[in-house]
């Protein structure tokens, strides 16, 4: 699904206790009798429905509207005439570093006049699918040069303030479902591309295997003889380094400048070791960091436990003579590589044209053989991944149907399915075709289970969902394992879930997130599978258990990045959890692997952060303003 879901999500919850009136318009700001007179506003959320989502949106004219998606909800919340809801326009000059201490206000910026019952009811009109929308406003001139603005909302009954509520976006990717694969010679993934490696797209997962290379002190340069046991333990008969991807670690003492430019040497040196040993170009890519998150790890057991509490500036300042050397214990450790090869099948036709490669494919056939009609077959593949062909040309790749010809057939049936989502129904019934040639395939009956999802999902056409689970139990009697037999049934929920989502059977679709949530510990979870999982349960509003979920990862310094970050969005707005020294230790984390990013969260959400309004956090106020507001 090439679409990019923004969810707008309740934040905050003020205490309107403390807010004392000051002229603003006939809102009534109650004290010791709040839960009385706020009684019925209070029941109505308590009773909404997770599902049930609202937010402001500012139209080109900056016309303001309450938008949501349950109008029943939003006919019981504005039920008597003083029922009504008003705008704070808050700007983020208000967050200021320079600024030393927040001013403490009742609101947080202006105030627009309410509008109350009658007025919204008689607005309300569609917008969209399953929305709803009625104009709450208007942004005031004096605002139109201010691109940092956010809307809270103040929810009143009977003309009492009940609610003050800060919006915040979640900028998701598109959510999905667990990566099941197909196979080709092996199982191999079709993986969708996060923010992290440029936005919407696919890649074609090749063989990849990870490795540590520690450092030593004040070592930069890395030799053949330094490497080749480790080239020499890769085996690379049948397999060349394509790409080589090395996040290099320094330890924290000293100068920042002076220790990324001895990694990023350090890094070079490696991949240039590792290019010694092949004529093929390998493709580079060198990040560097200081290892902020294992140094705060290690220390919070020792009698520098305290140090979890101080700024950067303020710990390389203590990290000097005798407590440096008390800590090399650690250091030491955190002076490394994570290296990551990216590794493809040697092709002995590589250098042939795909029309060459075409004929010497029909000779193979007339000559009956099958093993160079693989080789072939493979070689023209990579040049599809490598774009160096159109994906028409397998329309070319004209193969007998024969049994002997089996596993070619699926491949080529597959390759049409990744390289072109829309073969999909061409993809499907030729596999179908060599169904019915070998029966008893299981990889075959598989790649029709995976292709029959995305037939399903996307509503292509009808799907028997109870013959479809049947289908997929069905696969263990062909050798399928059970391990990816039970990550399509968590797929399979999935797609329930979904439709029962849009049927609003919203008991049902429960049961289905529950089934996930009570078998995904069964399976082995990529980093990408742990995306899906947790932007799959924050769009069903299982907002603590996508949190549990990414907990663990979040704390590793190899950690993808797209999973952190997505990992801040969810947390962020908790004010004691953020308090917390393990969690600066995930947002050092963030910081050292896209400063850019983690900055960004704080922007506007019109504008792609979460909130500004996160800096009332006096916490995340002063990490912000020390990382993304001066120079370290």
């Amino acid at each position: 699904m090439n679409i990019k879901y923004r969810l707008l999500l309740i934040l905050l919850i003020i205490n309107v206790n403390a807010l004392v009136s000051q002229n603003n318009f006939d809102i009534i700001f109650p004290q010791n009798n709040r839960e009385q007179l706020c009684q019925r506003c209070t029941q109505t959320f308590t009773k909404k429905s997770k599902e049930v989502k609202f937010s402001i949106v500012k139209d080109k004219s900056n016309n303001l509207f309450f938008e949501v998606n349950d109008k029943k909800w939003f006919t019981q919340l504005f039920k008597n005439s003083g029922d009504g809801i008003a705008i704070d326009i808050v700007s983020k000059k208000r967050y200021d570093c320079t600024i030393v201490e927040l001013e403490d206000k009742q609101l947080k910026g202006h105030l627009l006049k309410p509008v109350y019952a009658s007025a919204l009811k008689r607005g309300l009109r569609p917008s969209g699918t399953n929305k709803f929308k009625v104009r709450v406003g208007v942004l005031p001139k004096s605002f139109a040069n201010d691109n940092e603005l956010e809307y809270n909302i103040l929810f009143l009954n009977d003309k009492n303030l009940c609610r003050y509520q800060t919006l915040f976006n979640l900028d998701s990717y598109a959510w999905d479902l667990l990566d099941m694969g197909m196979y080709l010679e092996s199982l191999t993934y079709k993986t969708k591309l996060g923010a992290s490696k440029g936005g919407e797209g696919y890649t074609l997962k090749h063989k990849t295997l990870k490795f540590i290379i520690p450092f030593e002190k004040n070592k930069s340069e890395y030799s053949q003889e330094d490497i080749k046991p480790l080239y020499d333990s890769l085996q690379l008969t049948d397999f060349t380094i394509k790409k080589i991807n090395i996040k290099a670690y320094a330890s924290v003492e000293g100068n920042l400048k002076r220790n990324i430019e001895l990694q990023e040497q350090r890094a070079n040196s490696i991949a240039k070791a590792l290019q010694s040993f092949q004529k093929s170009t390998i493709i580079n890519e060198v990040s560097s960091s200081e290892n902020w998150v294992e140094f705060l790890n290690d220390v919070s057991d020792t009698k520098y436990a305290s140090f979890k509490k101080l700024s950067k500036s303020e710990i390389k300042r203590k990290l000097v003579g005798e407590v440096s050397k008390e800590l090399e214990i650690y250091l030491k450790k955190h002076r490394k590589a994570v290296v990551s090869l990216e590794l493809e099948k040697k092709d002995k036709f590589k250098d042939k044209s795909a029309n060459e490669l075409l004929s010497l494919f029909k000779v193979s056939i007339a000559n009956d053989n099958v093993d160079e009609v693989t080789e072939i077959q493979n070689s023209l593949f990579e040049k599809l991944k490598n774009q160096e062909i159109s994906p028409d040309f397998l329309d070319k790749m004209n193969l007998p149907q024969q049994v002997k010809y089996a596993r070619n057939l699926n491949n080529n049936s597959v390759y049409k399915y990744f390289m072109e989502e829309r073969n999909l129904l061409i993809s499907m019934n030729e596999l179908e075709r060599l169904e019915k040639l070998t029966p008893k395939d299981g990889k075959v009956k598989y790649n029709l289970s995976v292709l029959k999802f995305t037939l399903w999902r996307a509503n292509y056409q009808p799907v028997d969902a109870i013959a479809f689970k049947k289908q997929i139990l069905g696969l263990k009697q062909f050798g399928i394992s059970q391990t990816l037999i039970q990550r399509m049934l968590i797929n399979y929920h999935i797609v329930k879930s979904e439709k029962y989502m849009r049927k609003r059977d919203y008991t049902n679709k429960d049961k289905a997130v529950a089934y996930i949530l009570k078998n995904y510990k069964k399976i082995t979870l990529s980093d990408f599978d742990y995306l899906s999982l947790s932007q799959y349960l924050t769009y069903y509003s299982n907002y603590k258990n996508a949190i549990e979920l990414l907990e663990k990862k979040v704390r590793s310094i190899s950690v993808d990045e797209d999973l952190l970050f997505y990992y801040l969005n969810m947390t962020l707005i908790d004010n004691e959890l953020t308090k917390k020294a393990d969690y600066r230790t995930i947002m050092l984390n963030a910081i050292n692997m896209n400063k850019e990013r983690y900055c960004k969260l704080f922007n506007s959400k019109d504008d792609g952060g979460v909130t500004f309004q996160l800096l009332d956090n006096e916490y995340l106020r002063k990490t912000y303003c020390e990382n993304c507001n001066a120079e370290e």
